[in-house]
């Protein structure tokens, strides 16, 4: 039997999952016993189809893949939330298993597509989502559910990570190290889903809800990027021991499911703390397990392809064999969201004040105010138009008695306008 795909998406990844199947598809049937051929491919850019070979059956109409009634898989790569949404869903209410890369529309509607696929008894594998090439969802689904999963925590933005690896080796300013990204092709010109952090909110998102059972949403995770990070807070992080790193967090507590993304710094000793570049790594803690992590390659056309293909073809053997879907939606609890105010854990604060003496005192007396015990407090860098920099790092604090504090501060007179720099510390 040939299973019969329909692609819908001729860009980097939808370039690279056809070159797979023309150089790999008699492997496959060789090897695996699994026959795939690619019968209709849609893109609205007619300049890549033809520049991978497929020029015959390209169509501009996704309509056309999904009303093909040939078409056993419809592979989803043109991202997004809006047409990508009407391909997926469309293809699942046409009886059509699907393959996705697309973690905005999983962390967004993910509900919405688990339920449509459970009606119309078809897959719906979305490996590709987090992690470019990294397995991950495949081993959280499968290979690691006799496990109660406590904790999933990982660098998987991998443009953040390569512009904070070149701040602290080659001391680059944030701006030169976005420059640097943006021209070497790790960074879009519109950076803002990377930098600020939404890329990693969609893919925690993704595996807290596979991790738990229960059904977390984009919208619903805390979200800080890197913008405010500095090579002054990098060397300072450096000096006590840490590394600083975009991590995206989930918390299995006992008041629900601590799911955040912010700049967060790590012990040196962590494992996390070597991924550099534009390498992710995906750290996941089970009660029978242990500790794991997941490291690879993030991003790019061979990763990212690497892990459409391999649902494809899994995708492809149940239907050959006639095997429903084994893991379909598994977030049956409904666990609460801690609220970020909720939060414990340890702060680095760098505050850009006047040069002038009484500002230290009236500082400490709004800690204390807000019971928001410090640790220690060090001037860093060199005094530059009358301004210092002060650092602050506290004992763990509740999250909204520290916010509490930096709004109070931000009102003294002798505090600059910058916003201060607030890196979280995860022992």
């Amino acid at each position: 039997m040939t299973v019969k795909l329909g692609l819908v998406g001729t860009g980097t990844v939808g370039g690279g999952c056809i070159d797979i199947l023309r150089n790999h598809r008699d492997d496959f049937k060789r090897h695996y016993g699994i026959d795939v051929e690619l019968v209709r491919v849609c893109s609205r850019n007619p300049e890549q189809a033809i520049a991978h070979g497929v020029e015959d059956i390209f169509t501009q109409d996704f309509q056309d893949v999904l009303n093909d009634p040939d078409i056993d898989v419809v592979i989803e790569l043109i991202g997004g939330t809006t047409v990508a949404r009407d391909v997926v869903c469309g293809a699942l209410r046409a009886g059509k298993h699907v393959v996705t890369a697309n973690k905005a529309l999983m962390a967004t509607y993910g509900e919405e597509v688990m339920r449509l696929a459970d009606e119309a008894g078809k897959e719906i594998a979305f490996e590709a989502s987090v992690g470019g090439g990294i397995p991950i969802i495949d081993p959280m689904k499968h290979s690691l559910i006799a496990n109660r999963i406590d904790s999933v925590m990982g660098i998987v933005n991998g443009t953040t990570n390569y512009m904070l690896t070149r701040m602290v080796e080659d001391g680059l300013s944030y701006d030169a190290a976005l420059k640097e990204a943006q021209e070497k092709g790790f960074a879009e010109a519109d950076p803002t889903a990377d930098v600020d952090g939404f890329d990693a909110a969609a893919k925690i998102a993704i595996l807290a809800s596979i991790a738990f059972n229960s059904r977390v949403t984009m919208g619903e995770v805390h979200t800080e990027g890197i913008r405010n990070i500095t090579t002054m807070d990098l060397d300072a992080a450096r000096d006590m021991g840490y590394c600083v790193k975009l991590l995206a967090i989930a918390h299995r507590t006992d008041e629900g499911v601590d799911v955040r993304v912010h700049p967060t710094m790590l012990p040196l000793s962590h494992q996390l703390a070597t991924v550099n570049g534009v390498f992710n790594a995906i750290y996941v803690v089970g009660d029978a397990v242990g500790e794991t992590m997941f490291f690879g390659e993030g991003a790019g056309a061979g990763p990212a392809a690497s892990a459409v293909m391999g649902d494809v073809l899994e995708v492809a053997r149940h239907v050959q064999q006639g095997i429903a879907p084994i893991v379909g939606c598994t977030c049956t609890d409904e666990l609460p969201i801690v609220p970020m105010d909720d939060l414990k854990t340890k702060y680095y604060i760098r505050f850009k004040v006047a040069d002038r003496s009484g500002v230290l005192a009236a500082m400490a007396g709004v800690f204390a105010k807000h019971n928001v015990s410090v640790y220690s407090v060090v001037q860093r860098g060199k005094k530059e138009g009358g301004t210092v920099d002060l650092v602050y790092v506290t004992h763990t604090a509740c999250e909204k008695s520290v916010r509490d504090v930096l709004a109070e501060i931000a009102e003294l007179d002798d505090i600059l306008r910058d916003e201060p720099s607030l890196i979280r510390v995860e022992d």
